[in-house]
């Protein structure tokens, strides 16, 4: 190691005790410092807790306390003086083999890898998210050897051990969910059993890897109980509903559906009223039903939920309007105003790439959308004229984010929530922001809220307008109807 520190004068060139890179260099190290690290770790497994991971946060704990528990042993076991020419700022007695900063860096970095394998599906975030990781290891691991706080071996020990710790973590502890059957009691038998036929539905467009796909869903269900999958392609011309019906004449006692929110919208639309239950693999960069049925976005766990879950009836809401097919329906929400621009302006190219940021940049182009005159009738009543830049009629009460835009609204319950929302000027979407988020209950000219079976809302003029994040084009008109039960999907026991 001596040879390869070149301990003296040579080393002590590598450090810095002047300068403007001193105070960048002292707040990477207190960033990264015990403390530090452990505010971070305890973000992230509380932030995975939150999800629902809860062995992933499990296992991000119980890395960082192992690594720390071992380098803080390593370093009284081989007691490595600090080298001579640290920085005398905040001046470090502790022993220098391994770097506590490095290896509690690296264990975390590789806690984080692991996380964006489980979590993130788009490759290029998954690219840039590793470079961004790598970059942070890198930097603390010149930090430490700048500031003359340890010799080069020094980091690269706390480099390998911090990564053994992440394999060793691994070896012990899977992080990724347990099965949602073996976590609570068995469903008690149906006294008419069912052949298990399984159909899979799937918008090959939203999963990178078909076969390796297919591959998890068949290990999953052959081991559940089922019979292997009838695989069904959606098309552009056909979005899943000659799918769905398919499935459905050829018996299946099970439709799972793999997609953004329009896909699932199409198989829950043709399915309505069958009884064959549809577990709801979500796929899309919305995914707003799953989140709201409390349908996991991590695709092991929905497949699961989707197989061992129990059935939920919920509402479906059929649409009628100027240009409009006969037949159409919506499952989570329909819009006319500033929201269906966003959904209008979005590029889909760079949507495939970045996912919902494509909906951020849209909706900040769209911000000022013109306010439009608008007439409503809830429940066959008489039309009450109003001025908004967006009408949102739910299903559902919780967007992206978990924002409640319609805080009071059921999947079950019958009823269509609806919202209007009209900020006067750029800074009034401050306190609308405020109100919404804080669920505050009063309506006025800015937020104002109705509730209703059938809800009809006409435009004074073409106005966009959306279906589950779906644009339909502009129309001056849409006659929506909530039916009540019509769908059985699966959700967590």
């Amino acid at each position: 190691m001596a040879q390869f520190d070149e301990r003296g004068s040579p080393a002590a060139g590598y450090a810095v005790d002047s300068g403007w890179l001193i105070t960048p260099l002292r707040v990477i190290e207190v960033l990264f410092d015990t403390l530090g690290m452990t505010i971070m770790t305890l973000a992230v497994a509380a932030g995975l807790l939150v999800r629902g991971h809860r062995r992933a946060a499990i296992f991000t704990v119980g890395v960082m306390v192992a690594t720390t528990l071992t380098y803080t042993v390593i370093k009284l076991l081989v007691g490595r003086a600090r080298p001579e020419w640290q920085l005398e700022d905040a001046l470090l007695s502790s022993k220098s083999f391994p770097s506590g900063h490095a290896a509690a860096t690296t264990a975390f970095a590789g806690i984080l890898i692991v996380l964006v394998v489980m979590l993130i599906r788009r490759s290029v975030v998954r690219r840039l998210l590793y470079a961004l990781i790598g970059l942070m290891v890198v930097v603390v691991g010149l930090d430490r050897v700048l500031l003359g706080r340890h010799f080069p071996s020094d980091v690269v020990g706390g480099v390998l051990l911090g990564m053994g710790m992440v394999a060793l973590g691994l070896a012990v502890y899977n992080p990724l969910p347990r099965s949602h059957a073996e976590q609570l009691p068995e469903l008690a038998p149906t006294p008419f059993p069912s052949a298990r036929n399984l159909a899979v539905v799937l918008n090959p467009s939203k999963v990178e890897d078909v076969e390796t796909f297919r591959g998890i869903v068949n290990t999953m269900a052959v081991d559940a109980g089922w019979s292997l999958p009838v695989w069904h392609y959606t098309t552009i011309e056909d979005p899943g509903t000659g799918m769905a019906e398919a499935a459905a004449v050829a018996g299946a006692d099970l439709v799972m559906v793999c997609g953004g929110d329009g896909t699932v919208r199409e198989v829950c639309a043709e399915l309505a009223g069958t009884g064959i239950p549809i577990g709801i693999i979500p796929a899309g960069t919305g995914n707003l039903l799953a989140r709201n049925l409390d349908v996991p976005l991590f695709l092991r766990a929905a497949i699961d939920i989707a197989l061992t879950g129990q059935d939920r009836a919920i509402d479906m809401v059929r649409v009628t309007g100027d240009g409009i097919e006969d037949g159409t329906h919506f499952m989570v929400m329909a819009g006319m105003g500033f929201d269906a621009a966003i959904m209008e302006g979005v590029n889909e190219e760079f949507k495939a790439k970045v996912g919902w940021i494509a909906y951020v940049v849209s909706a900040l182009k769209s911000l000022m959308f013109p306010a439009s005159r608008l007439e409503i009738s809830v429940d066959d009543g008489e039309f009450t004229t109003h001025r908004a830049r967006t009408i949102v009629v739910g299903n559902v009460g919780y967007l992206q984010a978990g924002m409640p835009l319609l805080p009071d609204a059921r999947i079950d319950d019958g009823l269509l929530d609806v919202v209007l929302l009209h900020p006067r000027r750029f800074l009034s979407w401050i306190p609308l922001a405020f109100r919404v988020l804080a669920k505050r209950p009063h309506t006025d000219e800015l937020v104002n809220r109705m509730t209703g079976r059938t809800v009809v809302v006409r435009a004074s003029a073409d106005t966009p307008r959306q279906l589950d994040g779906d644009s339909i084009g502009p129309g001056r008109e849409l006659q929506m109807e909530c039916i009540h039960g019509r769908v059985l999907v699966r959700v967590p026991r």
